[in-house]
């Protein structure tokens, strides 16, 4: 996995900007960031109208609230996660984390993750998954209701 920021902001102010999180919030990014001053990739993905233009230096906070998206990518570069924040609100990486264990893990496994799964816990078989074919994957299950068949989670 690999995290990548984005941002309006040219290249040169992300070493200011990283010092001012680090000195308000204890901790400083560890990951590249892209600058992104003439929009192009912010317009591509959707977080900035088509017709934004100007200098981003001259732009608000208001003006730039839609690029605070979080895009999961997978490795055959489709888009499988987009979480769209408000400028109030701060992205919680445990939560963009937990959705990659998950997505890591139903890529290779016939399992779907249940709500506030956490990596190791308990995972539902597949709907698409037969109950012959999950007997030779996973051998028994416990089965509150009949469409739902939970077992450990696979290693």
């Amino acid at each position: 996995m690999k995290v990548i920021g984005l941002s309006v902001d040219a290249t040169e102010d992300h070493a200011a900007w990283a010092s001012d999180i680090e000195e308000t919030q204890g901790t400083r990014p560890n990951f590249p960031i892209i600058g992104d001053a003439d929009f192009n990739v912010s317009k591509r993905y959707g977080m900035l109208p088509a017709d934004t233009t100007g200098d981003p230096k001259s732009r608000t906070p208001a003006d730039n609230q839609t690029v605070r998206n979080v895009y999961v990518i997978g490795p055959d570069k489709k888009v499988k996660l987009v979480l769209v924040y408000p400028m109030t609100t701060g992205r919680n990486f445990d939560e963009v984390l937990r959705v990659i264990d998950s997505l890591q893990l139903t890529a290779t496994h016939r399992v779907a993750t249940p709500v506030n799964w956490q990596q190791g816990e308990d995972v539902i078989i597949a709907g698409s998954v037969s109950n012959d074919e999950a007997r030779e994957v996973f051998g028994s299950w416990k089965e509150p209701k009949p469409y739902i068949r939970i077992v450990p989670q696979p290693a």
